[in-house]
């Protein structure tokens, strides 16, 4: 009997559409992040110590010791977020090669967005540090918000200082915006409404740097801010370069600070 007209051969039917990324996979892969760092600083630093040892012989001074110097300590957190950026980006891309250049979630968002909203990435990456700086005054009653990635630089040369800020403004927004309002923020939309799905990625993403901050919990919610504007812009776009933009921007200002503060030392 001949086969329905309608029908198609297996080969030739329409592919099913891909999948939402589940809640739980989305931390899993924000976990592993923070996982290859510990993973990667350990073997960096391992690796550093043997290599010193080697050239220096077995006389040489305390491998550990050396890598309390600015220099070397700036060395392993370079290699250390390269090296954990690159495992993220690559376990991402493996899992959901289809949602990676989606522009709407479940999309990942690497689509070209609209120039207007890379002028508005730029003027928001400019404006929200300082009303986020201005909160976390107020809740701070000024004490200081210490952060290990500026007091590596404040004890690093030139070129570690640059180096370091290369980093910190390119590759740091670039795996945290697909973590956090790519994936994270397609798996949230999925069961919430997209307010609350704001909320709570930015709400996360303030939270997984407590570390960074000494535990300060006063610095939240200038990260909240930037989770919550750096989500609008992801969804509003359509993409999400330039959350990352934005993103580059606030860490950049950051890192710029602490080099003229330093500068009038």
């Amino acid at each position: 009997m001949d086969a329905p007209r309608h029908s198609l051969p297996p080969a030739l039917a329409v592919p099913s559409q891909p999948p939402w990324p589940g809640i739980g996979g989305a931390l899993g892969l924000i976990a592993l992040y923070f996982v290859l760092q510990v993973v990667v600083g350990f073997a960096t630093a391992l690796l550093l110590g043997f290599g010193y040892r080697l050239l220096h012989g077995a006389t040489a001074a305390d491998p550990v010791a050396l890598l309390t110097r600015p220099d070397a300590s700036s060395m392993v957190v370079i290699v250390t977020l390269l090296g954990a950026a690159l495992g993220a980006l690559w376990a991402v891309r493996a899992r959901w090669p289809r949602l990676w250049s989606q522009a709407v979630p479940p999309g990942f968002g690497f689509a070209a967005p609209a120039a207007a909203y890379c002028v508005a990435a730029v003027a928001l990456g400019l404006v929200v540090p300082l009303l986020g700086g201005k909160l976390t005054e107020l809740l701070a009653h000024g004490h200081a918000v210490p952060q290990d990635v500026k007091q590596l630089g404040e004890g690093a040369s030139t070129g570690f200082r640059i180096a370091l800020t290369l980093v910190v403004a390119s590759i740091g927004p670039l795996v945290e915006e697909l973590l956090f309002r790519g994936v994270l923020l397609s798996a949230l939309l999925r069961h919430l409404r997209t307010a609350w799905a704001v909320l709570a990625s930015a709400a996360l993403f303030a939270l997984v740097h407590l570390p960074d901050l000494h535990w300060l919990w006063y610095a939240l919610p200038n990260l909240a801010l930037l989770g919550v504007v750096l989500a609008w812009l992801r969804l509003r776009s359509g993409s999400l370069w330039p959350a990352v933009l934005a993103h580059a921007i606030n860490n950049l200002l950051a890192m710029l600070a602490l080099f003229v503060s330093l500068a009038h030392q």
